[in-house]
């Protein structure tokens, strides 16, 4: 209990606003510009403290901001008081607040920034605004000096903020930066709750092809469902009738008949598959993962999360965390029922599969971004909350999750017995091999999400704030729909060529959707972005490698569960000797 009430204090605050105010001011209060990061334009995650380049403050007392979710803390949130005097409705003429003579490195630094057109990120009531450091024009390298701060106002609120710079200057070894700045405010019809909307590109998200994407693989589903529907029911029909004629043969006519399909495998189907330990610890993982998910878009569908600094990553690694008891259940149960007895391990890994591969990549991307001295460099005091959250919130939770499972759900009840020889699998055409089915099976759920996935790396990758979360509720619902159906199909024929081997193929069958994710990840890498650079192509990568074997686990996970259930129906009804 204590653990939980840990974990909501570290991550509850992500939840709530995360300012530190309340979002009203009073005439003449003080409004704080804060300074974040500076990069890249083309590498949005390779980002740098902003006083990384020579800028100098404004005259301002400094205030120390402290990060207020761990979100913040991954995402590399850096904020830095800018020096600069604003308060609530009152303007600021041009007024110069400070002046830099640039030295030999700092002009380096300055052209090198230029020509990687680097721009930076500043804040102001919450409110995220863009400006470039400055232009090139054949050799000659020029620094915007003045910021023109235009700021919106609705009644004792804040509602717009945007930047303008102006005046180039010149920079070179020696020469001075005069930094200045003007404030205006201006009433504003906008409301506090939309003034979110300006950020969020409608034309793009809403565009006839999303729709069009969605309507697709909607019908995509209807056909799909009534396609199997069609298939295993007139199949399945004329195979209970051929099962149910040859039960009235004796035995010397059985012997001279033809017998095949998936009655023949009946004392075979139901075996254990090999290495269950880990199978168990997929699909538990694989559960946990799923329901986490379900749950976060729901989240995302009702709250403006992605209005808060940090807030949909930190609402992940809460529900994650509090998800932990389904995860352990369901392996726990699963591992049980495989006759697995070393359930103290099997929790161990189920806890700590996930988490590990995670927590492995961001401390690896973490040493190269230590090594470039960029802001995403993740705080030790973060990595020592996330090893806690692991240890004392994740762990305890798995383990009483799969105590449950083993105790409620940990008795195989299967419908047939098995038999103590394994069957010898027959010779069969290389289409219906498991290899093959394992590789092909994602295909048409890739297909079913492939758009959507183009809009949500576009979001992540590129300058965009992903805001349709019922698009992606809906996408969600499709791609478990397509899943379970083609991962059904697959199967039926597996067992009807007389191969038991069902569990590890229609788990790898389904999961090789993520396969596909990431070979999309690949393509958009390549053809799509204008990323360049050791860090952020490392970025990059891990962070596909990591999303697209989450991606994978969880489809794998649903076609599983889906096949389990149709295996144990079908054979149930079957009238078996």
């Amino acid at each position: 209990m204590w653990n939980i009430i840990v974990l909501c204090t570290l991550l509850f605050s992500d939840l709530v606003l995360a300012d530190e105010h309340d979002h009203k001011y009073e005439d003449g209060e003080e409004v704080v510009l804060w300074m974040n990061t500076v990069g890249p334009y083309h590498n949005q995650q390779e980002t740098y403290k902003y006083f990384s380049l020579p800028f100098c403050r404004g005259p301002k007392e400094g205030i120390s901001h402290y990060h207020e979710t761990l979100g913040e803390n991954i995402l590399g949130v850096e904020l830095a008081f800018s020096g600069l005097e604003i308060q609530f409705k009152k303007n600021v003429g041009s007024t110069v607040y400070c002046r830099q003579t640039l030295t030999k490195k700092d002009n380096k630094l300055l052209m090198y920034a230029i020509k990687n057109h680097y721009w930076y990120q500043m804040y102001l009531d919450d409110l995220p605004i863009w400006a470039i450091v400055g232009e090139q024009n054949e050799k000659e390298f020029t620094v915007w000096t003045h910021r023109k701060i235009e700021i919106g106002y609705n009644e004792d609120r804040i509602v717009d903020v945007s930047v303008t710079t102006e005046k180039k200057t010149q920079i070179a070894e020696g020469a001075v930066l005069e930094m200045s700045y003007e404030v205006v405010w201006s009433k504003s019809s906008v409301l506090f709750k939309d003034r979110y909307d300006k950020y969020l590109d409608a034309s793009f998200f809403k565009h006839k092809i999303h729709w069009f994407s969605i309507f697709n693989s909607f019908m995509m589903v209807i056909f799909l469902v009534g396609l199997v529907a069609m298939i295993l029911m007139r199949t399945l029909r004329k195979d209970y009738q051929r099962y149910s004629k040859d039960d009235d043969l004796d035995d010397i006519e059985r012997d001279l008949g033809d017998e095949y399909g998936w009655k023949q495998i009946h004392g075979d189907v139901f075996r254990p598959g090999a290495h269950s330990l880990f199978f168990s610890t997929l699909v538990g993982t694989g559960c946990q993962l799923s329901f986490a998910a379900l749950i976060i878009i729901l989240l995302a569908v009702t709250e403006k999360l992605w209005t808060e600094r940090g807030s949909i990553l930190s609402t992940a690694i809460f529900v994650y965390a509090a998800t932990s008891p389904v995860g352990g259940y369901m392996g726990g149960a699963l591992y049980s029922q495989l006759g697995g007895r070393r359930w103290i391990r099997q929790s161990l890994v189920g806890a700590s599969l996930f988490p590990g591969v995670v927590c492995s990549t961001s401390f690896f991307i973490n040493f190269i971004a230590i090594s470039y001295h960029s802001a995403k460099a993740i705080p030790f005091t973060s990595m020592l909350a996330i090893a806690s959250i692991c240890l004392f919130i994740i762990l305890p939770l798995t383990m009483v999750g799969a105590v449950f499972g083993r105790n409620v759900s940990g008795t195989p009840k299967p419908p047939c017995r098995i038999n103590p020889v394994p069957r010898q699998i027959p010779e069969k055409k290389w289409f219906m091999e498991p290899s093959f089915i394992g590789f092909a099976g994602g295909i048409l759920p890739f297909g079913s999400v492939f758009i959507e996935m183009y809009f949500i790396f576009t979001s992540f990758w590129a300058y965009k704030i992903y805001y349709v979360y019922g698009f992606m509720l809906l996408v969600y619902l499709i791609l478990m729909a397509v899943t379970i159906c083609i991962t059904i199909v697959c199967i039926y024929f597996l067992l009807n060529s007389e191969d038991y081997r069902w569990q590890w193929t229609s788990f790898l069958s389904a999961a090789s959707t993520g396969f596909y994710i990431y070979l999309y990840a690949i393509y958009y890498f390549i053809f799509k972005t204008k990323m360049y650079g050791l860090f952020q192509t490392v970025f990059y990568f891990a962070n596909m490698f990591v999303f697209s074997l989450a991606f994978g686990i969880m489809c794998g996970t649903i076609g599983y569960l889906a096949c389990r259930i149709f295996i144990y129906k079908i054979y149930a009804t079957v009238k078996i000797d």
